[in-house]
């Protein structure tokens, strides 16, 4: 018993364990063995660290095992730690508590319900227990069956509150603070009449089908007793009568059922994709106008699967499981007080198997989660496998690994084998328990029902047409698991895209605007000091002017704020303290697209789209004619390969100018900002991959295209920048450690001099 003990001991402090896999400022990655397998308890425990002050954002992935915290960079990295494994515990212990945030004091006027549900309910529990017991030893053989049928009603209820309340930390989380709706309202929001609609029709539908299904009983009552009562009252009288009678309300439920159902199921659909758009459409249009900082690193592949995967979900959503919803909702409505009311005898056995479909249902909803995400991992890796050994095809060949990748493919192929057919085994086996239990229920009822008939208690005109009803209701109920999932998904998917639309957008500042035609280009930086969040001061009280109507270069050592200062410019950053001002004007208080009209601005890997060279040139000039697009080419010295180009300027070059060159994009983006024709324009490192030769007859060209206009050049290359009319070399810490012309510079036998001699070999005069 002791080796017992301590094995379990052993085995919990392993669930438990928690460990860093990696820790930066602000950001900490960590294993998690209790979430491996269990999304529902990732999720909890996500849920929970995001209610903690100070961290920010949370994410438990149960494949892997694998938790990443963001976090408040000022905190500890032990604190965090200490917060980490104290959560891990909670979770562990109290799993449906932790997922909510714990109040901050008791509130008082809540303590009295409170207090009151402590007493009442145990009282209520033990008075139904009483009258339960009484009625089964003492009252009739109605009372019995009514409390049996209670039984059942109580059950169910007890399985439907359990998974409803595994998602009640999830929905008041997404519904976020303040949240006056429940968040599936939110969700719809201005088609909540369509909703209705929708609905109304679902319900319509469901009724057509029960009524079907009466109809079919009745066929079935006439054709063994000769007639239908309630066929009488119609005036059918003979058996003839009843059939052709029941057989045109057969062909107008059909014909209801059909038309009621394509109208309903279109309906949702529409719904749903309409839903899909609104949100894509409005939580796009906030994207675009995020903080440049929120969409850069890791951010953007959250941002890109929150208007993807989640805004689909919220359509998804509406668009299946909602009808269901309402199909089962009308089904339970309809069906269970037409047993009660005519045939109490058999309600209890006819519903019987409905808590243990609904246990089953969700039970294996929450298991297959598990198994399709450890099977749609293992398929994850086999593919990227396979795609990388086919691209890696000249390095495979050189080292004779063919037959190594062969048996990694196996290996791989062999785990996504075993997972699917885990995965499988687990479905049949739960769709085969779904059918014994509806068989086995339309048995009983047929057993117990017929006993009732035959003793007298139950007419048969009652019981004939009722017999099929509950398979109905029970077929539907297989899919609540689903249902559930999905609407727990939605939930998570609603949480996500909210956060995103809650980060925060940029702004103007100010309503001044820049008139272009008089725009002379002077840039002064007064007193300038900028970090980065979580890293070391890139710029610290950097004062500097670029004149008006000149080419201005910035070089130095990497980190030391080149491109600092260009970001500044285009305010893609605000500094923390000092001014940017362009011609004696603060760039804070002028609108963003007005600044940014008045600069062109390339990038060291400039972004080029999936689609013409023409279009990518023309990119932010629409109207440009196809000779201004030529002449700006021939000006970024990129008309020469064009030309050479099956399609010319048609040419399609992928995503991100995958066809073409890293020289070959950054002359397009040069010919783009050339377009532009803006009075400012940066060149950030803007032809670091193109040839000398190249290089140099862009700058001869260039020459040109800089009289009368403010050119800023970002450089490592020195021999770029030799003719510029300013050079400021920039040292560690964003400070400017020298400035002058070329010949100045190296004059001062200082850091450029130093510069120039390692790249160009000669020696300061």
């Amino acid at each position: 018993m002791p080796s017992l003990l301590g094995a379990a001991t052993e085995f919990r402090s392993m669930e438990l364990r928690a460990t860093p896999r990696s820790v930066t400022p602000g950001r900490q990655r960590w294993d998690v063995k209790m979430v491996l397998g269990r999304p529902r308890t990732a999720e909890i425990l996500a849920a929970a660290l995001r209610h903690i002050p100070g961290i920010t954002e949370a994410q438990a992935n149960p494949v892997t095992g694998g938790v990443l915290v963001r976090h408040d960079a000022r905190m500890r990295a032990t604190d965090i730690g200490r917060i980490i494994r104290r959560v891990v515990t909670r979770v562990a212990e109290e799993p449906a508590a932790a997922g909510l945030p714990a109040p901050a004091c008791p509130a008082p006027a809540s303590a009295p319900r409170a207090d009151l549900g402590l007493v009442v309910r145990p009282v209520l529990a033990v008075g139904g227990g009483v009258a339960a017991g009484v009625a089964l030893i003492k009252g009739s053989t109605l009372s019995r069956q009514l409390v049996a049928a209670g039984a059942v009603a109580t059950a169910t209820a007890v399985v439907l509150r359990k998974a409803w309340r595994g998602t009640v930390d999830t929905s008041w989380d997404a519904a976020g603070p303040g949240a006056e709706r429940h968040p599936m309202l939110e969700i719809v929001g201005p088609d909540r009449r369509r909703l209705y609609r929708a609905g109304a029709l679902s319900v319509a539908c469901q009724a057509a089908e029960i009524a079907l299904g009466t109809f079919l009983g009745w066929t079935g009552l006439v054709l063994i007793k000769g007639e239908a009562a309630p066929l009488v009252s119609l005036g059918l009288t003979t058996a003839s009568a009843q059939l052709w009678g029941l057989a045109g309300l057969v062909a107008v439920a059909c014909a209801a059922v059909a038309g009621l159902s394509y109208a309903s199921n279109l309906q949702w659909r529409r719904l749903g994709q309409d839903i899909e758009h609104e949100w894509r459409s409005r939580t796009y249009r906030h994207v675009q106008r995020l903080e440049l900082g929120q969409l850069e690193g890791e951010r953007t592949s959250k941002v890109a699967g929150a208007l993807t995967n989640d805004v689909g979900q919220l359509g998804a959503f509406f668009a299946g499981p909602a009808n269901d919803v309402l199909q089962l909702g009308t089904s339970l409505a309809v069906l269970v007080p037409a047993f009660l009311l005519l045939a109490p005898q058999i309600a209890w056995i006819a519903f019987l198997p409905v808590p243990v479909i609904a246990w089953l249902s969700l039970h294996h909803q929450k298991k297959a989660a598990a198994d399709y995400a450890v099977t749609g991992e293992c398929r994850s890796r086999l593919g990227s496998q396979v795609i990388n050994s086919l691209e890696a095809g000249a390095t495979v060949k050189s080292f004779c690994t063919e037959d190594y990748e062969a048996e990694r493919i196996d290996e791989l192929s062999e785990s996504v084998q075993e997972s699917s057919g885990q995965t499988d085994r687990s479905t049949i086996r739960h769709a085969e328990t779904v059918r014994s239990c509806t068989t086995a229920s339309m048995a009983a009822t047929l057993l117990i029902g017929g006993r009732s008939v035959l003793n007298g208690t139950l007419r048969f005109e009652v019981f004939s047409p009722l017999i099929g009803l509950p398979q109905m209701l029970l077929m539907r109920m297989s899919r609540l698991g689903g249902i559930t999932d999905q609407y727990q998904r939605t939930l998570a998917s609603y949480n996500r895209v909210q956060r995103l639309r809650a980060l925060p957008v940029e702004a103007d500042g100010g309503d001044g605007t820049l008139d272009l035609a008089k725009v002379r280009g002077e840039v002064v930086l007064d007193g300038v000091t900028f970090a980065y969040p979580g890293r070391p001061t890139a710029l610290k009280d950097l004062s500097l002017t670029i004149p008006a109507g000149q080419v201005t270069a910035l070089v130095g050592a990497t980190g030391s704020g080149k491109t600092t200062i260009a970001r500044l410019l285009m305010r893609f950053q605000d500094a923390q303290s000092g001014r940017v001002l362009i011609d004696g004007q603060d760039i804070r208080d002028l609108r963003r697209h007005s600044l940014r009209h008045a600069i062109g601005f390339v990038a060291q890997d400039p972004f080029l789209f999936d689609g013409s060279i023409a279009d990518n040139i023309r990119y932010g000039s629409f109207g440009a004619s196809d000779e201004e697009v030529l002449r700006a080419a021939a000006m970024a010295e990129a008309h020469t390969f064009i030309a050479t180009l099956p399609d010319g300027y048609d040419t399609l070059i992928g995503e991100r100018g995958a066809a073409l060159s890293g020289g070959q994009r950054q002359r397009i983006a040069l010919a783009r900002a050339i377009l532009k024709d803006s009075p400012v324009v940066i060149l950030d490192e803007a032809t670091s991959a193109v040839d000398n030769e190249t290089e140099a007859a862009i700058q001869r060209t260039l020459r040109d295209f800089a009289v009368d206009r403010t050119m800023v050049v970002i450089a490592h290359r020195l021999s770029t920048v030799r003719h510029a009319d300013r050079i400021y070399v920039m040292g560690k810490g964003g400070i400017v450690a020298e400035q002058g012309t070329h010949n100045e510079l190296l004059a001062q036998h200082g850091l450029y001099a130093s510069l120039w001699q390692l790249q160009a070999g000669e020696l300061a005069a």
